[in-house]
């Protein structure tokens, strides 16, 4: 708290600064006289013609930066109308220097970039979209899903939402940090060392773009960084889990040991069990979990960490699946986790839409739910809201959801403080939890779930029309809870 009373006159100096320069510029409006030529610099020449920054470094006011954010964002907001430059809230496109790591399709991989001149934090976050494991299925995605195997037709630049938004309001905790995205154009779940060898065949080399374009970022102030979080979504979020190990190996390699690298797995763990009904392995969404990455790791060439390997030797497919490769993994992970990820679903053959689920069904999805716990005990730092979703931390709504009155980027701040109080051999902060799993056992039994809309019609569902709309029989479960049916009901609507 001292160091944000005493950095903050600091920073409102500099900015009151930066103000009055800008009221001189602008005062008075329009100069119709010509303009003298401005004498000779006699000091600071080095400046050249770029505008005046204040490089600042935000660590170091972390226990309070929510209000140190809104005082930042408040006082920036006061003097943009006299600004002469429009802000750049946007991620700029770089390519890979070294041309030879590639999409599918050999087209150059790269990514997106937004630097935060002043800020030791960066944000790496790796893109999902399911895979490809054969060369009939990677065909038909190259048909039906190009973006995700080519460069071809990037745009120059991407706004960044969710945790890779810029704005406080929508970003609390990683606004200020150096943005990266990384396309997913590999479709070997960010895991293959293969090059394409033939013009009709196919790249996969996720693993290698990964550790590229932290060499690349080596170069644009990465070298300088405290902090780097690797973060993904889905097959992202997998990816999280094969290469945070290996990016901090890297840096470790190059010299780099200052730099602290964590993880950030969102809808990446996935459960290698039984389907709900076994269908022919035809593409990704029909064919068993483990079936599609026996066969897709090996036409990758997949790389798993070596310490998951050698645990599972023969079988480093398990190393995939994140309750398996989990324990091997040495880099600090927070796992975000819905309880009913729409994708697991979706690959144990369980549709949620048109007929309403029968009872086996139903049964069969609190199981999973119930798996899912059971995987996640042991993970020190997760956030698990009983949801029936996939993906969270790049959506609008990721600040919203919470789980036991805590919202996500609340407890991925408790997880960076977790850290660096342990780095300095501090006790944790108090009131500030990092593991966070819901207690309920039926999908969308959070009121804070993200909101459910109806396939056909796209009306909105609140949680009970959305469990009758899945066959849920009010009577019947109040029966089996030994309960009425109307206090049942208010539970559900209560999210209890």
């Amino acid at each position: 708290m001292t160091t944000i009373k005493m950095f903050s006159p600091v920073l409102l100096l500099v900015l009151m600064q930066s103000g009055a320069l800008c009221a001189r510029r602008f005062r008075g409006g329009r100069n119709p006289l010509p303009r003298r030529a401005p004498p000779p610099p006699t000091h600071r020449a080095d400046r050249g013609d770029t505008t005046e920054s204040f490089p600042l470094d935000f660590t170091a006011v972390e226990e309070n930066m929510d209000n140190f954010m809104a005082q930042v964002k408040n006082l920036a907001q006061s003097l943009y109308p006299c600004s002469a430059q429009k802000l750049d809230y946007d991620m700029k496109v770089n390519f890979l220097v070294n041309a030879s790591a590639t999409c599918n399709d050999g087209s150059p991989a790269g990514y997106y970039l937004k630097e935060s001149r002043g800020s030791r934090r960066w944000l790496i976050f790796l893109e999902g979209g399911w895979y490809c494991f054969n060369k009939e299925n990677c065909d038909s995605r190259y048909e039906t899903m190009k973006r995700l195997m080519t460069s071809f037709k990037w745009p120059k630049t991407k706004r960044g939402t969710g945790i890779l938004s810029p704005l406080p309001e929508e970003n609390p905790h990683w606004w200020n940090a150096n943005m990266v995205f990384v396309p997913y154009c590999s479709s070997d779940v960010w895991s293959g060392a293969t090059a394409k060898t033939e013009p009709s065949g196919y790249a996969f080399m996720g693993s290698l773009i990964i550790q590229e374009v932290v060499k690349d970022l080596l170069n644009k102030g990465l070298d300088n960084a405290k902090v780097l979080l690797l973060a993904g979504s889905s097959a992202g979020g997998t990816g999280v889990l094969l290469n945070v190990d290996r990016v901090a190996d890297l840096l470790e390699g190059l010299g780099h040991t200052n730099i602290q690298v964590r993880g950030l797995s969102d809808s990446g763990w996935f459960l290698d069990n039984k389907q709900y009904h076994c269908t022919d392995c035809v593409d990704t969404v029909s064919c068993a979990p483990t079936e599609t990455i026996k066969r897709g790791i090996k036409y990758w060439g997949g790389v798993v960490p070596e310490r998951c390997r050698q645990t599972h030797e023969g079988e480093e497919w398990k190393c995939f699946f994140g309750y398996q490769v989990f324990p091997s993994i040495k880099s600090p992970v927070f796992v975000v986790q819905w309880l009913f990820d729409e994708a697991q679903l979706t690959v144990d053959n369980i549709q949620l839409t048109g007929q309403p689920v029968q009872e086996g069904q139903w049964r069969y999805i609190q199981n999973l739910g119930s798996e899912l716990r059971n995987t996640l005990k042991d993970v020190p730092a997760m956030f698990a809201p009983a949801c029936l979703s996939h993906e969270v931390i790049t959506r609008n709504y990721w600040i919203d959801v919470q789980v036991k009155g805590t919202s996500l980027p609340r407890a991925l701040h408790c997880w960076d403080r977790s850290l660096h109080d342990n780095r300095n051999n501090k006790a944790p902060p108090k009131g500030c939890p990092v593991h966070l799993i819901d207690s309920c056992p039926w999908p969308h039994c959070n009121p804070t779930c993200p909101t459910i809309r109806d396939q056909f019609t796209g009306q909105e569902m609140n949680v009970i029309q959305f469990l009758m709309h899945m066959g849920f029989d009010v009577q019947k479960m109040a029966q089996q809870q030994g309960m009425d049916p109307s206090k049942l009901l208010g539970m559900l609507s209560s999210g209890s």
